[in-house]
Parts: structure tokens; sequence; C-alpha cells
């Protein structure tokens, strides 16, 4: 008796959980369909609000610096933090300690933090050398800096997770090391690469802090549009950006999800 109700108890906590977590986000969606200009009330479905963003230059530049900037500085962050990951493996027999610490820290580290630290390097460099002025180009190289330690502990954990005696056999059968990568590394970790790129899409793309505070004045991405915008009140277009959104990042991560299962297997 007691462990049934303690079973329904915890249901009813996860429900509950479930609830607290996804009904703001419901209730955002809903009123983007909403036929009137009105945060309060509903009054009705409606497309116009959709229809409007189409219309809108800014919103459609935000969209796609948003999209460039998720895109490259996923490609990028893959292919360094996969480089990374395989050489943590390698040498995971060595005394590491400070590599791991520096893998974790961009994690951990607030991004306030990181993204005042990157705007003062940005503005430095600038003055030294004319380079960097802030941009899509600084903001590439903001967030392929904080993706990266997530790619490699990734792949790392996908290659940990291997029997290190594939290794030795690749080598007995002659294969080179070029062979070995194209035939044997590259299948092996797809899936956790895979994976990486829409958790780097899914971070790069729902970011604000750090993209704010490395932008130039014709980079906004749609999360700092959405910020300049709610000054004047939420509307059903700020809705429907956020709608949006929500769907873009959510597909990315049930894809990531499933490649990872995927890999799993």
């Amino acid at each position: 008796m007691r462990k049934r109700t303690l079973n329904r108890g915890l249901a009813g906590f996860w429900w509950l959980t479930l609830v607290f977590l996804y009904l703001p986000l419901a209730i955002v969606v809903l009123f983007s369909f909403n036929s009137t200009n009105s945060a309060a009330n509903f009054s009705g479905f409606s497309l116009r609000w959709y229809h409007r963003l189409l219309g809108n230059d800014q919103i459609i530049s935000a969209f796609y610096n948003s999209l460039i900037l998720a895109i490259v500085s996923s490609i990028v962050a893959l292919m360094i933090g996969c480089l990374i990951g395989y050489g943590m493996y390698r040498h995971r027999h060595r005394k590491l300690g400070w590599l791991i610490v520096l893998i974790y820290l961009p994690i951990v580290l607030p991004d306030i933090v990181f993204g005042i630290s990157e705007m003062a390097f940005f503005v430095q460099f600038n003055r030294l050398t004319g380079l960097l002025e802030p941009g899509l180009g600084t903001m590439i190289i903001a967030h392929v800096t904080f993706q990266i330690p997530f790619v490699a502990l990734i792949v790392y954990s996908r290659f940990v997770g291997l029997d290190p005696s594939l290794f030795e056999a690749a080598k007995d059968l002659y294969a080179s090391p070029f062979k070995r990568a194209l035939h044997f590394l590259l299948p092996t970790v797809k899936p956790a690469l895979i994976s990486a790129f829409f958790l780097s899409f899914t971070l790069s793309i729902d970011d604000f802090v750090i993209s704010f505070f490395t932008a130039g004045p014709e980079s906004a991405t749609l999360p700092i549009y959405i910020w300049g915008a709610i000054k004047k009140g939420v509307s059903p277009e700020i809705n429907a950006i956020a709608t949006l959104m929500i769907g873009a990042v959510a597909l990315a991560a049930v894809l990531s999800l499933l490649f990872n299962r995927q890999g799993r297997r």
C-alpha cells in the first residue's frame, strides 16, 4: 500500500513538473495564433502574425544571421572538438587533469562572464590590429569557443565506449592511418558527430548573452531582436518568433537524441 502511494506521489510530482516546464511554452505558442493584438485574451486562431513575419525585413535578416551563425559555428566546433575528443581518448592514461579542467571551464562558466571576456578580447584585438570588428565573424568565434567542449566530451564518451582491441585489429589488418580514419573511426563516431552537431546548433541558435556582447550593429540574431522588441511589450508577433525558435530547437534536440540512441545501439 505504501509503495503504491509512493509511486502515485512520484507520478503526480512528475506530471506537475512537466506542466510547470511546458505550460509557459504552450501559452506562447497558443497566443502566437491569436487573431487580435492582445496578450491577455485569446480571441481565435489566425496566421496573421506569421504573415507579418515574412514581410518584416529586420526579422528575416535576424533569422538569416541566426541560421548562418548556428551552422558555421557548429561545423567549425565539430571539426575542432572531434580532434580534441580523440586526443583525450588517445592520451586518457596520462595525467591530464588540467586539460579536463580547461574543457569543462567554458561549460560551467556563467554566460555573462564568458560574453564579457570575449567582448573585451575582441575590443583589444581590434584596437591593436584593426581586425575582428564586432559582427558576425566575432560571434562565430565566440560561439565556437563554447561549443567545442560539448563536442569534445560527446566524441570522447563515444570512443571510451569502444573496445580498445578494435584499434589494434585495424592495425593488424595493415590499414594505414588514413584508411583507419576513413573506414573505422568516422563510421564508428558518426552518430556521435551528428548528435554533437545538432547539440551545438541548438546551443547556438538559442544563445542570447554571448551573442549580445559580441554582436555588431548589422549582425543581430533572433534572440537579440526579441530582446529589443519586448521593450515595447510582448506582441503576438514576438510569440510567433518564439514559437518558430521553440520548434527549431525542439527539432534539433529530437534529432540529436535519435542519432545518439542509434549510436548506442
